[in-house]
């Protein structure tokens, strides 16, 4: 399959159908599972999956779950908590901040952030993200990762980054994905 704007010509109705009839079936079937544990954080992605759930086993079958930390968008608990609402489901509400702190991941994250910017402080509200080049479609050249931060009054620094500074970095993120998953699998337990 080619991937073009064709792609993108899909009955919704009829998709949507096929996704609830594959949860269902999946679900059912094969995990022999009644209904749904959902990490949901106000975005798109669990917008759409909370909403295939619930049409797919009912809002008393599915549990929400939010997950933010100490980085977590402030608005992220207000959208979930309005997308549950909509869709008729108590949310949990889970920090995970001290799991988090408790592991050392913001300390280490930080630490390889301030071998590039030894001023960077997120008590002082810095902010800190990893990008790729801006040309990197047009131009031929190496992925080579850089590191931006946001100082309090909102001026940005960029250097490139080290290998094992990236990695470091990497790592303490995906250390807040695992946590999260395994906040789903505790709820998904508890359900069972």
């Amino acid at each position: 399959m080619s991937f073009d704007k064709e792609v993108l010509m899909i009955d919704p109705a009829a998709e949507t159908e096929r996704l609830v009839s594959l949860l269902r079936h999946n679900m059912g079937q094969v995990l022999r599972r009644r209904g749904a544990v959902v990490g949901i954080s106000g975005g798109i992605d669990s917008s759409v999956v909370l909403a295939l759930c619930v049409r797919a086993f009912g809002p008393d079958r599915v549990t929400a779950v939010m997950m933010p930390e100490k980085d977590s968008d402030p608005d992220s608990e207000q959208l979930s908590r309005l997308l549950a609402h909509h869709y008729g489901v108590e949310p949990i509400l889970e920090d995970i901040t001290p799991v988090l702190e408790g592991f050392g991941c913001y300390r280490r994250r930080d630490e390889a952030i301030r071998r590039v910017f030894p001023e960077y402080d997120t008590a002082v509200g810095y902010k800190a993200k990893i990008v790729l080049p801006d040309n990197l479609l047009e131009d031929n050249s190496l992925n080579v990762f850089s590191l931006v931060i946001v100082t309090q009054d909102g001026q940005e620094k960029c250097a490139e980054l080290s290998m094992p500074d990236y990695l470091q970095i990497v790592a303490a993120s995906n250390f807040k994905q695992r946590t999260r998953m395994a906040m789903l699998y505790f709820h998904a337990e508890l359900r069972h």
